[in-house]
């Protein structure tokens, strides 16, 4: 089988992935808005609609981590190895979880209203981290930008993207670590958490589906931003040979 088959049947696949992942978004939102129950336990209707944002925001946050995972993994790779595909799955990670993270900070600002009274709680550690760690991958787009030469700025956000990433376990842990507001969703948070449900088995049924379909769509969004950024290279190889002939 030529290079080119191949690469076909890949394009193939990745398109069947992207439809895929396009009407899993759809029963997804089903699921969460319609089919799940809503949190019977929450005092107010407004609380118990707006109840309804924690499947995406959970999701979102889950991509969002998963991505700077990601982009650490692929910094060591790319050091180790110095090829700059995994410099470019690094940058298109990042790019991907900066999207998702603002998307989960922002639904968090929303539940948050009716629920804490606030659009934003300075004092709970979670939210607080979370936007710490929201700032950090932006000033790593920033660094990049701010460097020419492709191999030190690979090199620089490789090693950049490896540190950034002990921000992402912390706010994790943060709702274990410290007494705050926030609700934990997996295991057991602060004694003095507010807006906390119990989760019925159909609403972990939902919940686990949007978690899915989000990973699904970063994979999609991840093949087709590093295979942007491969044509991009490509023309950028044209134009300085046309430039030195």
């Amino acid at each position: 089988m030529g290079t080119s088959t191949k690469r076909s049947v890949a394009d193939t696949i990745w398109l069947i992935l992207a439809v895929i992942s396009a009407i899993m978004i759809l029963i997804a939102l089903y699921l969460s808005l319609i089919w799940a129950p809503e949190a019977s336990n929450l005092p107010t209707e407004t609380e118990r609609l707006v109840q309804r944002v924690f499947y995406f925001h959970v999701s979102a946050g889950w991509v969002g981590f998963f991505a700077f995972m990601v982009t650490a993994v692929a910094g060591i790779i790319y050091l180790i190895t110095k090829k700059r595909r995994w410099d470019f799955i690094a940058l298109a990670s990042v790019e991907i979880g900066v999207t998702f993270t603002t998307a989960n900070v922002i639904s968090g600002s929303i539940w948050a209203k009716p629920t804490w009274n606030t659009w934003w709680p300075w004092n709970d550690p979670r939210i607080t981290s979370a936007a710490v760690v929201l700032l950090i991958y932006i000033a790593y787009l920033m660094l990049r930008n701010s460097i020419d030469d492709p191999e030190r700025r690979a090199r620089l956000a490789a090693v950049y993207g490896i540190i950034g990433f002990i921000s992402v376990p912390i706010t994790f842990l943060s709702i274990r670590w410290w007494r705050t507001i926030h609700p934990a969703v997996v295991g057991t948070g602060s004694d003095t958490s507010q807006g906390g449900f119990d989760m019925a088995p159909d609403m972990a049924t939902a919940l686990m589906f949007s978690v899915i379909t989000f990973t699904l769509l970063y994979f999609v969004l991840l093949r087709l931003r590093v295979r942007l950024e491969d044509q991009r290279e490509q023309v950028e190889d044209i134009k300085t040979r046309m430039l030195e002939e």
